[in-house]
């Protein structure tokens, strides 16, 4: 330690709360804590144990403070963000390196000591005349060996109340590690506020300290830049199993039956936009989590724990037609945080996609609202945020699964990429190996764009595993952890892929909503190996047939032969492309496994030679039939 702290904090803290402080008995703790207060200047420090108490003080603070408004239905409450402050913020999020940075090279860094001085001058006094609240979290089950402590100071009691739900409380945990060392740190401020939101928005950083696993917020409301714990967290998680010989995923975990009951569990990464919390909430199946997971092999197996024990999920398109679960318990009385929707003039929350009439006037993220309200360039605004959000416990949910808060995890049997893509993928596919998977599936991976989120559609992201926004490491580091990961298996969990969103010639889905339930039943019976494939030149497919009894079975509609020829043909040009588009990525990048150009070219020789004895555009029926 640097500076004695304690005596420190004995001027600045009250006994109460000092005593929780000093029965954790951590001096790291102790520092970081006097740090924190010593730069940000708070009036008062409020430390938040888990008890009910602290939790209710809370959640008052956020009413007082105005930061939350409680709504008609009885525990839920809105929370605005502002103008400029809607999503996470990438060109303000940096990592504080040395000379010789190690990190993705898709992300923004800053060198270490320069970055440091520029956040202490920033927040420097930040929280004068505020309070300050001391929160502990776990990210994983408690007394788990995937588990990691965490510790969050901040200005905002929207903050603590969202991670109230989001994690398992931690103070206890704290305890029971006498002297912790080996713990997360986040500090946030609000910063100054206009109107109850963030007034320097020109001043907005995340910094993150891959040294001190610390990671400074400030001068910003949204939760992606604001809540710790959510992908600031998985930041300094996926160094931290760099080194420990673990994962630490972008991926939904959930229970998957087959058609006699019998569960198996998968996890899946996918992009924003393609469909990965809807298939965690798939009718008929349970969920784990819908975000992020932590992956560790044990027995020759993988087993996973959902890092959180609540969604922060984006809530456009939620209806009762399409999630019905999920609308349910946003719709009934309960603890739910909205953010960024509209409020309409009977205080109840409104948001696009939900089915409900247009509210003909209410408030939200800008103020005051009405239908064909426009912007000062002339654009309409809409009434909702397209990212607005809403903030739930998963034990509130019907289909929660049993095994959310089993510290041994839950065993993996498969693991599934999803994209969007228009053109190329079929809409399930399996792995001819781990090796193939985690590069060709995986590693691999693209989303098309959509008018929505970027205002150009169909422009391809490279997206590996899911995971680019928040990688500390290289990427080639990151594709030799999967596949070292899948080396050291007894016996290797199968890898799919999954695409909801193949286009005819017309544009016209070649899927329906509904259609991945049978994707995700035909995985779970080929994970327990009850069916056979068919082998293509990218994977192995299902057969028409079981294609046909599943969606007979699961959805009582026909399929047809024409629609499967339609999906499940091999469209070798446009898989032909993606394989230069990747390979022409990688060579851009150093340290690289050479076991990737190696899978690219035999993938790329495969296809050829498909190619040169069916044509561009193979039917299934030229594909042989394997166990």
């Amino acid at each position: 330690m640097n500076k004695n702290y304690l005596d420190f904090l004995n001027q600045r803290i009250d006994q109460k709360n000092l005593a929780k402080l000093t029965s954790l008995e951590s001096l790291e703790l102790l520092e970081f804590i006097g740090e924190a207060v010593e730069l940000c200047n708070p009036a008062s420090v409020f430390v938040r144990t888990d008890s009910v108490q602290d939790a209710d003080y809370i959640k008052a603070k956020t009413l007082e403070l105005a930061e939350e408004k409680e709504l008609n239905i009885p525990g839920q409450t809105v929370h605005f963000d502002g103008p400029l402050d809607q999503g996470r913020d990438k060109e303000v999020t940096r990592y504080l390196v040395g000379k010789d940075p190690s990190i993705s090279y898709y992300v923004n860094s800053i060198e270490r000591k320069q970055g440091l001085e520029e956040i202490h001058s920033i927040m420097k006094d930040i929280m004068a005349g505020k309070e300050m609240f001391i929160s502990f979290f776990c990210l994983g089950p408690l007394d788990s060996e995937f588990s990691i402590l965490a510790v969050q100071i901040t200005d905002s009691s929207y903050v603590v109340h969202s991670e109230d739900i989001l994690y398992r409380q931690g103070y206890e945990q704290f305890k029971k590690n006498k002297n912790l060392k080996n713990f997360f740190k986040f500090l946030h401020s609000a910063g100054e506020l206009e109107n109850q939101v963030s007034k320097n928005s020109s001043k907005k950083r995340i910094y993150i300290d891959l040294e001190r696993e610390l990671v400074y917020s400030a001068n910003t409301q949204y939760a992606g830049n604001t809540v710790g714990l959510k992908k600031l967290a998985l930041r300094l998680a996926i160094q931290r199993a760099s080194r420990e010989d673990w994962l630490a995923e972008h991926m939904f975990l959930m229970g998957v039956n087959d058609l006699e009951g019998k569960k198996a569990y998968f996890a899946g990464a996918y992009p924003s936009m393609c469909g990965k919390t809807s298939t965690a909430m798939i009718s008929g199946e349970t969920i784990v989590g819908d975000d992020l997971a932590y992956l560790r092999q044990n027995c020759g197996q993988v087993l996973a724990v959902n890092v959180e024990r609540g969604i922060f999920g984006i809530i456009k398109d939620v209806n009762p037609k399409d999630d019905p679960l999920l609308f349910k318990t946003l719709t009934n009385p309960g603890e739910v945080i909205f953010s960024n929707i509209l409020i309409d003039q009977n205080n109840q929350p409104f948001w696009i996609g939900s089915s409900r009439p247009v509210p003909h006037e209410g408030i939200n993220y800008l103020g005051s609202w009405h239908p064909g309200k426009a912007d000062k360039q002339g654009n309409e605004i809409s009434a909702s945020h397209k990212n607005a959000r809403y903030t739930i416990r998963l034990k509130n949910l019907e289909n929660v699964d049993e095994n959310l808060e089993n510290p041994q995890g839950v065993i993996v049997k498969g693991l599934i990429y999803g994209g969007r893509d228009s053109d190329t993928s079929v809409p399930v596919e399996e792995a001819f190996s781990w090796q193939q998977g985690i590069i060709l599936k995986a590693a691999s991976l693209e989303s098309e764009t959509t008018a929505a989120t970027l205002g150009q559609e169909g422009v391809r992201v490279f997206n590996p595993m899911s995971n680019i926004d928040f990688l500390s490491i290289s990427l080639g580091r990151y594709v030799e952890m999967n596949l070292e990961f899948g080396k050291k298996l007894a016996s290797a969990s199968l890898i799919f892929s999954v695409n909801y969103f193949l286009r005819d010639k017309e544009g016209k889905f070649l899927n329906a909503i509904q259609d991945k339930r049978i994707w995700l039943k035909w995985m779970r019976l080929r994970v327990d190996g009850k069916v056979k494939a068919l082998e293509s030149a990218t994977g192995l497919i299902p057969k028409y047939e079981d294609l046909k009894s599943l969606f007979e079975k699961v959805l009582d509609k026909p399929y047809s032969q024409k629609d499967y020829l339609e999906q499940f043909v091999l469209r070798v040009p446009e898989n032909l492309a993606k394989i230069e588009r990747v390979r022409n990525i990688y060579k851009e990048l150093k340290k690289i496994p050479a076991c990737l150009f190696q899978e690219l070219d035999t993938q790329e020789q495969k296809l050829k030679d498909f190619q040169a004895k069916f044509g561009d555009y193979p039917a299934p029926s030229n594909f042989k039939e394997v166990l």
